[in-house]
């Protein structure tokens, strides 16, 4: 079938990621402090806090899915603010800056009806840290739908995630990278569809993994079938 299948010009690269977590020395002990910092931190500050829940999202744990909400919930004891602030969905936003809106104005938000401002004890403050982030080529190539298939199953659950859940934060922004490439190399719009479709959250990475492998050879069966 590899040889009679439509080959891209370029083929798709996969990556895969390494992050290193770095103290930034600064330290929050009230609602007001946490949001203020945030106004004017790094990025890479916010990538920390937030998409580190999604880089552990093969094990489904019942965390609140930022360090900021489970800081609030946890240490503040505030639940009611902890509650919208892990209701906020990291994957949705298409840059970091967005995120940090969103995180800012319901803290905000929440700080201009509070009656009083909560001290945490010493000890017990919000330690902000900075990722630094390195993308790193493999050895796997993938110029038809076989070859992607074949190295999809093979590319570290780190791969993965850097082409589906970090993808949408760089141009062509909101697009992972599997659904931009199936779209433009091949021309595989319905199956870059069902890869864009997937809801992120009631998957594993593996599980994530497993599903597109399932939709890949569905359109092989089919492109079997149409050139029987």
């Amino acid at each position: 079938m590899t040889s009679t299948m439509p080959r891209a010009r370029e083929p798709f690269h996969f990556f895969t990621r390494c992050c290193l977590t770095l103290m930034t020395g600064v330290k929050a002990r009230n609602l007001k402090e946490l949001s203020d910092y945030l106004k004017t931190a790094p990025e890479a500050v916010i990538y920390q806090h937030t998409h580190r829940f999604l880089r552990q999202h093969q094990y489904l744990v019942p965390e609140p899915p930022n360090d900021f909400a489970s800081w609030v919930t946890h240490m503040l004891q505030d639940e009611p603010l902890g509650e919208k602030l892990s209701a906020i969905d990291t994957v949705q936003f298409h840059s970091l800056n967005e995120l940090r809106q969103a995180l800012v104005s319901t803290m905000d938000r929440h700080l201009g009806t509070s009656r009083g401002l909560r001290q945490v004890p010493d000890g017990k403050e919000f330690h902000f840290m900075s990722a630094v982030r390195f993308s790193v080529p493999t050895r796997y190539r993938a110029h038809d739908l076989v070859e992607f298939r074949d190295c999809l199953g093979k590319v570290s659950i780190a791969s993965l995630y850097l082409h589906i859940f970090e993808a949408p934060l760089r141009p062509p922004l909101g697009t992972n990278d599997f659904s931009y490439w199936l779209d433009t190399a091949l021309h595989e719009p319905a199956l870059a569809g069902q890869m864009a479709g997937l809801d992120l959250y009631t998957h594993t990475l593996e599980g994530l993994r497993a599903t597109m492998i399932g939709f890949i050879e569905g359109r092989l069966q089919e492109l079997s079938h149409a050139t029987a």
